[in-house]
């Protein structure tokens, strides 16, 4: 199966948007996300500049932004007005998958610098919706990330068929199905148990307070 997106982290100070420095924090790259008219997921893998959903959303000429909460297992919205402005807000962060509606396909360059620390995700018993992080380009299959998560359920978000596409884990081993998978891809999580992956750090939680 083809991948939603194809992350490129520029290394080499050719043209535009790179830098080398001895440090990761200072590696300057981004990682890009196709949107297509419709829906989208999306993330932000590089240290970014947003720090709400809006901004995000002026950037791209987005409808809606929204994001998972794996606590209430729904998702929360905040829509753009016809008159300008947005109907509620929320904060963004770090490693934050998110889904964007948009009226006209368009590029989004999750632009900036390394992370110096790459994410990790509180994962309740049920559904959930994380990353792929920077440092598991070896997770190229999304069984490999199920079997590394412990998971039920691996999938993603098909923008050109607006639909969902799962593999589901077999109770006498292997899956059903497999695709290939890339650091920075948002991927639908489905546990039996609750757990933080894949370090002991836990990232924020994404349920945030209305600004």
């Amino acid at each position: 199966m083809k991948k939603v997106i194809l992350p490129l982290l520029l290394i080499l100070a050719v043209g535009i948007l790179a830098a080398v420095e001895s440090a990761p924090s200072a590696v300057v790259g981004y990682v890009k996300y196709n949107c297509t008219a419709g829906n989208n997921m999306l993330a932000l893998p590089m240290t970014s500049s947003y720090a709400l959903a809006s901004e995000l959303g002026d950037a791209i000429g987005a409808t809606t932004v929204g994001y998972f909460d794996s606590d209430s297992q729904l998702w929360t919205t905040i829509e753009a007005q016809p008159w300008g402005g947005w109907t509620d807000d929320f904060s963004v962060v770090n490693g934050q998958p998110l889904w964007v509606t948009v009226d006209a396909e368009v590029d989004f360059y999750s632009l900036g610098s390394l992370p110096a620390t790459n994410p990790s995700y509180n994962l309740v018993a049920g559904n959930n919706v994380i990353m792929l992080p920077l440092n598991k380009s070896n997770l190229n299959l999304a069984s490999l990330v199920g079997d590394d998560i412990g998971a039920t359920t691996v999938g993603y978000f098909d923008a050109s068929s607006q639909l969902w596409t799962t593999i589901e884990a077999q109770p006498w081993g292997g899956w059903t199905d497999d695709f290939s998978t890339s650091i920075g891809q948002p991927l639908w999580i489905t546990s039996d148990v609750s757990g933080v992956w894949p370090t002991t750090r836990s990232l924020q939680n994404f349920k945030t307070s209305s600004k």
